[in-house]
């Protein structure tokens, strides 16, 4: 299952609207097959894993991260139909699907047909790989993730304005990777106007992968990017399972103060800048009590002489 999770996050980022789902086929404790969502969403990764397996599926294992599909589409036959037709044994599934057209459909299918089914298996790891769709599907919006690069005393700049370059190459080539992973970045006005930001993937390879831009603003977007005049108006974006929110301080505090950001990413530098620009505005937080519990810690790394830090939100 970690194989299939690591395949499904390596597509993150290409296959909206649909999930990037990982999966490998085993037999006789051999890796004999795997596949992960092609960019545009089809086809899918069992389809790619079933045919290439071939013959060998027969009586084999599958593991995916999600549950096969059941509904048909012009674009393919539904993939639990195709585990049913190519004779597996087993299939051993991180997460239901909560698209109504699946939602359980797809392990009835199989079960129906003699196929052993275990759900479960490294669920929290691919929870947070699928975690855009899954917002989608349950939230009807992106799951957002909000990037900072700040000092050690939250500072994201300095008093005249100067940001350029709090942190290290090695966390900027992080970013990269983040922005890679996404489907829309969006900073607000003042970042704009102060850094004219070009927001594309600069790494070797990956250049492809560089997202679409969207700005929070009141007025007109230029041309290349796209409009936002709330951050309520990601419940209408099209095509977005994953959103980078990279600044500036206004836009940070307004998505926070709406409760719609579900990922934080600090970048911290080991400096401190004293009288500077604060990482974040007012976000209507009035007793302190209100503040607790509301994020998870869920990794803390060390890239060159800057920390990494990730938090969730805690959500019912």
């Amino acid at each position: 299952m970690a194989r299939a999770i690591a395949l499904g996050e390596e597509a993150r980022g290409t296959t909206t609207p649909n999930p990037n789902v990982g999966c490998v086929i085993v037999r006789g404790g051999a890796l004999i097959a795997e596949g992960a969502t092609e960019a545009g969403g089809r086809p899918h990764a069992e389809a790619i894993a079933l045919a290439a397996a071939g013959e060998q599926a027969r009586g084999a294992t599958h593991y995916v991260t999600l549950e096969p599909c059941a509904h048909e589409s012009p674009r393919g036959p539904a993939c639990a139909v195709s585990i049913v037709d190519a004779e597996l044994a087993r299939v051993v599934a991180a997460l239901g699907d909560p698209d109504p057209r699946t939602d359980g459909a797809g392990f009835d299918l199989l079960r129906s047909a003699g196929i052993a089914v275990d759900v479960g298996t490294g669920a929290g790891a691919a929870a947070r790989s699928l975690a855009g769709f899954l917002t989608r599907q349950r939230l009807g919006r992106p799951y957002v993730t909000l990037k900072f690069a700040m000092s050690l005393d939250g500072q994201i700049a300095t008093a005249t304005g100067e940001s350029r370059w709090i942190t290290g190459e090695e966390a900027r080539t992080d970013t990269h990777r983040e922005r890679a992973r996404c489907d829309m970045i969006l900073v607000g006005r003042g970042t704009f106007e102060a850094d004219n930001p070009s927001l594309d993937v600069r790494i070797t390879g990956l250049e492809h992968r560089s997202p679409r831009r969207a700005l929070l603003t009141r007025r007109d977007a230029p041309a290349g990017w796209e409009h936002l005049d709330s951050p309520e108006g990601i419940h209408q974006l099209e095509g977005v399972n994953d959103l980078l929110v990279e600044g500036g301080a206004a836009t940070a505090a307004a998505f926070l103060a709406a409760d719609l950001v579900d990922r934080l990413i600090i970048y911290r530098a080991q400096i401190l800048i004293g009288d500077g620009l604060p990482a974040v505005g007012p976000i209507g937080l009035e007793q302190l009590a209100d503040a607790h519990g509301r994020w998870q810690p869920v990794a803390f790394d060390t890239l060159g002489s800057d920390r990494r830090e990730v938090y969730e939100r805690r959500r019912d």
